[in-house]
């Protein structure tokens, strides 16, 4: 009996040495990885004005302004823009430099879940890049399931010598008659049309709200394609925001009567100039009864690229912002959104464009 009992001990003994034999035995190396496929790239230069290329598959791409427009710097319209491309995920434009030729890039949705609803998205980077990665290319599939347009805005920057209160503001202006001329053929409604911009790119945004009755009165040449049509937005989005015209050190405009609907968000504390900048639209609208402002203050939130006790960065856009409340700010939104008719079917009239009727044809309070 003894020496039965050993017996499994000895195969086991015996059964080690072929194990680790096998686990040392050599094998074929993998074969390399191919590189990455369909990596975008900006165009050439040339004698003509610089085409911007997609940064999306399936992006139309059109330039906001003609050849030879006075909005253009001549001496620059050729120059290529510059990618900044993401190290660790092939094919990911983080971020965009050198545009002197802006333009928008349009993204539809197929009929069956098509709202009309359209969303220009400026981005944010502190008017030093243009950051469509995070805060423009990823809300591309986000908007479409929910059957809205995604419009990539490619404004001018002021490292590359432009104004953000003049240039770049009318860029956005001038994108939001460009999707309006063409909603017909993009499935649009022209009254389903609003600009959604980021830090930076809420200084973009929010005057866009309000400066809409001057832009269109100095464009209205009949030699201008896009006369007659306005660059008045159906709403706005505010998100994050820099100063708009109603900062403290800023000479507030007059707020048209039609002025739009508006949804702001914003940390708290722990971003709190911009929260500040956020508040002051607020109020400019609460001050005289605006419908349909709404305003998101989140307790705990940060600015994206601050950085953080372990060394990294916050980041901005869709992400969960370290799974609190404040990363789910987007589904905020589209109840808003959804509220004020913007996701019901095209060419229905909003309840957006009725409150803004109705409060249009009330006497403006004195001041």
């Amino acid at each position: 009996m003894p020496s039965n009992r050993r017996a499994p001990v000895w195969c086991c003994l015996l059964l080690v040495p072929v194990w680790a034999a096998a686990q040392e035995a050599p094998h074929a190396a993998l074969p390399p990885l191919p590189a990455p496929l369909g990596v975008p790239k900006p165009g050439p230069a040339t004698d003509a004005p610089y085409a911007p290329q997609p940064i999306l598959p399936g992006g139309v791409v059109v330039t906001l302004y003609p050849p030879g427009s006075p909005y253009l710097k001549m001496d620059r319209v050729r120059e290529p823009e510059q990618y900044n491309m993401s190290q660790t995920v092939p094919g990911r434009i983080n971020s965009i430099v050198n545009i002197h030729n802006p333009s928008i890039e349009v993204h539809t949705v197929d009929r069956g879940i098509n709202t009309g609803a359209a969303v220009i998205l400026a981005a944010g980077g502190g008017h030093n890049t243009l950051n469509v990665g995070s805060e423009a290319a990823d809300f591309v599939p986000f908007f479409y399931n929910y059957g809205v347009t995604t419009v990539i805005l490619r404004n001018r920057l002021r490292r590359d010598g432009y104004n953000p209160q003049t240039d770049e503001v009318n860029d956005a202006q001038q994108a939001i008659r460009m999707v309006r001329a063409y909603a017909k053929q993009w499935n649009i409604d022209p009254n389903k049309i609003g600009i959604m911009g980021f830090s930076a790119g809420a200084e973009l945004a929010a005057p866009s709200a309000v400066l809409f009755p001057e832009f269109d009165k100095k464009n209205n040449d009949p030699g201008d394609p896009l006369a007659g049509t306005t660059a008045r937005p159906d709403f706005v989005g505010i998100i994050y925001p820099g100063p708009s015209p109603f900062a403290r050190n800023r000479t507030p405009p007059a707020i048209p009567r039609n002025v739009p609907p508006a949804f702001l968000v914003c940390g708290g504390s722990g971003d709190r100039v911009h929260a500040v900048w956020a508040m002051e639209y607020f109020s400019a609208m609460l001050a005289i009864s605006v419908p349909n402002i709404e305003m998101h203050i989140y307790g705990v939130g940060r600015h994206p690229g601050d950085a953080l006790p372990d060394g990294s960065h916050m980041s901005g856009g869709l992400t969960d912002r370290n799974d609190t409340p404040y990363g789910a700010w987007q589904f905020r939104f589209i109840d808003w959104f959804r509220d004020l008719g913007f996701l019901g079917k095209p060419g229905v009239e909003t309840k957006a464009a009725k409150d803004v009727a109705a409060f249009a044809s009330q006497p403006a309070p004195s001041r």
